[in-house]
């Protein structure tokens, strides 16, 4: 079976703060369909790569194309109608709002509220608990139902491609289990998702393919099954020789 043609490929990306080069030269492809990680530890340019890809970090050089279009340095918002979309790292809810108006936020650039109440009913039988709790405000949710809800805005502007940041950060165990459990039913229900985290195990679980990035470089790359079982991969990341 061919392998799906790419909807994301980074070549050559360099990203830099001033004179601090944090992303060096990486390439990365996601096919269409895949769920594809990029695990490394804190400060390794996995958020930095994130950013590159959404514009709100300058690109030095290298190019980013999304389903074959050069979208280097492109503004978020233009990136949004195309489908690419990203939920950021700390989740960036609207606290004072309710559950159900940072959902209908998602879905600002759209204006069929036929197929907006659609995918309404859809996250919230994708995260009940949000249904349960949808007059309630953002900032009364615990920090897993705060993910859940970033993910179910991130999913009101039908994404193609969604672009997932330590989405496991500052989680118990048993919410972590529960976001990564979402994250494989988005992949399911079809959206390509780029998934940047920390916990690896849990991330190359998931996924099909992975990247570990060190020091601003991909340093591995392959299989999620293959990298699971690497020595080296174990002994960094999994607490493992």
């Amino acid at each position: 079976m061919d392998d799906p043609p790419p909807l994301l490929v980074l070549d050559k990306l360099a990203v830099a703060y001033g004179e601090i080069r944090a992303v060096k030269g990486i390439d990365v492809v996601v096919g269409k369909g895949e769920l594809v990680c990029l695990i490394g530890a804190n400060g390794a340019g996995k958020t930095t790569t994130l950013k590159g890809i959404c514009g709100t970090q300058p690109v030095r050089s290298g190019t980013v194309r999304y389903d074959g279009e050069d979208i280097t340095g492109m503004a978020s918002f233009r990136l949004v109608r195309k489908g690419l979309v990203m939920v950021p790292e700390g989740r960036g809810v609207f606290g004072g709002l309710t559950i159900e108006e940072n959902l209908g936020m998602g879905a600002y650039i759209r204006s069929d509220r036929a197929g907006i109440a659609e995918d309404l009913a859809r996250i919230y039988d994708l995260f009940p608990r949000l249904r349960e709790r949808r007059r309630q405000t953002a900032g009364t949710l615990s920090g897993g139902e705060q993910q859940m809800l970033a993910i179910g805005r991130a999913m009101m502007a039908r994404p193609r491609l969604l672009l997932l940041d330590e989405p496991s950060m500052g989680l118990a165990p048993l919410m972590v289990q529960k976001v990564f459990e979402t994250v494989l039913a988005v992949a399911k229900s079809g959206v390509t998702i780029l998934l940047i985290e920390q916990n690896a195990k849990l991330a190359l679980e998931v996924s099909s393919r992975g990247y570990v990035m060190e020091s601003g470089e991909i340093t591995l790359e392959g299989d999620a099954r293959a990298l699971l079982r690497d020595p080296k991969v174990r002994a960094a990341y999994l607490g493992a020789a």
